[in-house]
């Protein structure tokens, strides 16, 4: 593979650009150094990615954490040992393994030790219950799961329902030299956060790193059409399901990135991408940690961007150049006292996806660093990006922007006729970044593609004259909620699985503070049934941002005349009372 190229094939644009006037208006309005299509033979592998990165790039900083940095040659050294441990067990093409962590110094070299022992990487929010936990990885069938101690009581109390050869504890701290042990230590006795748990048979990460260290890996035949990630996500139907990303979607969906992005760049190459979307979720993955191995970048992570006084001390403190989050981040960092501090001089763009971004944060963002907001469009399925605005505008536009390279799109009546630019209907999206189908689950995939083969993506869009793209509503009724998708499914099993409840409907509603809030009307089938403990129920059962966080009684809920509850009935008369 070649990967340092990503332009058009030899002819490849003329021939689109010649009939794409009518059919694709958004090439008209590409930016004069973007092609309008990558070059799809050059496609390979993240392996190939990773040995071009660790070589090219050796001695310029991949990653940093709390201060300590790691070079791009010291990250293939320690994915070296990964991969290393992990064939000494028997894992290879084939084998899932899981990653349960959030952004510390050991995420990278797991995810690359998994990539090049030719396995397939399952991301898992740490966040999860043990409920949630056991779904998905009975599911993926991964064979080996990667957690950070923090969660590890989690782990503990799912781990009767697991069925694991092994599990490994990785320490906040890993990595880090003496500063890990520090780490640790805070984490551990001054936070506390991490709750007693005892895992027969577990072990820590350090000896996966020691053991791995004793002999050098074997190379491994990885192919484009090996599963590279089991990326999970309710896609358009609600129902928990794996999207399967090969190589080739993956490094094509890095491929239009750069093609997109790198014309911008000019001579600099000294790049830091603040990193506080997590890793494990499909918008951090790529738009961070792959883009950046792809260019010799750095990845500034920030293991909890949360605490925003820490997160803006870390801004004060390391120039930065890129910068990816999601509308709800760039609110609390705008509002954060200190913030005016930070020196934005070095900015080159902010991305902004995984939800809506508004416009009211845009231009606090905008007063506060200099730099508008550049929002982008994607999903799980399309390993993510589909859409996003030209890096070269002045202000936000209110718009998800223009496909990216070799990207088609159209929007659809529900008969899958395609409806003229203006008109709103479902985007469907088509390009070679779009995932290979849903794992072990061929119904599902086939209900996410029209007959000619685009992607469904659920959401309503319009198509607006010069090829931007507008999101107008959501199809189905997920709710966001910073950036993560928020299913009424799965918050309605569980308010169902609480004895004293007779039925419910959730639904999403605006929260004051231009986002959404999960809010739950319920029918008691126990009157002494109270909000505080079917709250506590839900906490007990749901990662917290599932969790409802207005619970209301009723006494009936809108219904078809077959007895279908109307959510949107109900949002409508929610919205009346506001």
């Amino acid at each position: 593979m070649n990967v340092t190229g990503s332009a058009a094939a030899p002819g490849s644009e003329t021939a689109i650009s010649a009939s794409a006037s009518a059919s694709r208006p958004w090439l008209k309005s590409y930016p004069p150094k973007v092609p309008h299509t990558i070059d799809e033979t050059q496609i390979g592998t993240l392996v190939d990615f990773f040995r071009h990165g660790v070589t090219a790039y050796a001695d310029r900083p991949a990653v940093e954490s709390f201060g300590k940095q790691m070079t791009y040659a010291e990250l293939g050294r320690e994915a070296a040992k990964v991969t290393s441990w992990l064939q000494s067990l028997g894992i290879g093409k084939g084998d899932r393994v899981a990653i349960m962590l959030p952004n510390v110094m050991a995420y990278p070299p797991i995810l690359y030790g998994v990539l090049n022992a030719g396995a397939t990487v399952v991301n898992i929010n740490p966040l999860y219950t043990p409920r949630e936990l056991v779904q998905q990885m009975r599911d993926s069938g991964a064979r080996l799961l990667f957690v950070l101690e923090n969660f590890a009581a989690t782990v503990e109390a799912a781990e009767a329902d697991l069925k694991l050869d092994q599990i490994v504890i990785v320490k906040p701290g890993d990595l880090l030299g003496l500063k890990g042990s520090i780490i640790n230590l805070v984490s551990r006795y001054v936070k506390k956060a991490v709750k007693p748990f005892t895992l027969a048979g577990a072990i820590p990460f350090r000896d996966v790193m020691s053991k791995g260290a004793q002999k050098p890996p074997t190379a491994i035949d990885v192919s484009p059409d090996d599963i590279a990630f089991l990326q999970y996500t309710g896609g358009t139907t609600g129902v928990a399901k794996g999207a399967m990303l090969l190589h080739r979607n993956v490094v094509a969906n890095v491929m239009q990135c750069e093609a997109w992005m790198v014309p911008y760049f000019g001579e600099r190459t000294d790049h830091v991408m603040v990193t506080a979307l997590p890793l494990y979720h499909i918008f951090g993955l790529t738009a961070c940690a792959l883009l950046m191995l792809r260019i010799g970048g750095c990845q500034l992570l920030i293991t909890n961007p949360r605490d925003i006084p820490g997160f803006v001390k870390t801004l004060r403190a390391r120039p930065f150049t890129l910068m990816c989050g999601v509308n709800t981040l760039y609110n609390a960092l705008a509002h954060a006292p200190g913030i005016e501090d930070v020196d934005f001089s070095h900015l080159v763009f902010v991305i902004s996806g995984g939800m809506a971004t508004q416009a009211s944060v845009a231009k606090k963002w905008q007063e506060v660093s200099g730099s508008p907001i550049i929002e982008g469009y994607g999903l799980s399925e399309t390993s993510p990006v589909v859409c996003v605005n030209r890096l070269d505008i002045k202000e936000f536009t209110g718009t998800i922007g223009y496909p990216v390279p070799s990207t088609d799109i159209s929007v659809r009546a529900p008969d899958n006729a395609v409806l003229p630019f203006g008109e709103r209907g479902e985007l469907c999206v088509k390009g070679p970044q779009v995932m290979a189908g849903y794992w072990q689950k061929p119904e599902e995939t086939a209900k996410a593609r029209t007959p000619d083969g685009f992607f469904r993506t659920g959401d309503v869009a319009v198509i607006l004259p010069d090829g931007q793209v507008k999101i107008v509503d959501r199809m189905k009724d997920m709710i966001l909620i910073s950036g993560f998708n928020v299913y009424p499914n799965e918050v309605e099993d569980v308010i169902a699985m609480h004895p004293g409840v007779m039925e419910s409907a959730v639904i999403g509603v605006p929260d004051g503070e231009g986002g959404e809030l999960v809010a739950a009307y319920v029918v008691r089938k126990d009157p002494a049934l109270t909000v505080d403990a079917l709250r506590q129920f839900c906490r007990d059962n749901l990662t917290a941002y599932k969790v409802p966080k207005r619970i209301e009684f009723r006494d009936t809920l809108p219904k078809t005349n077959v007895g279908k509850v109307l959510r949107r009935a109900l949002k409508d008369e929610v919205a009346s009372h506001r």
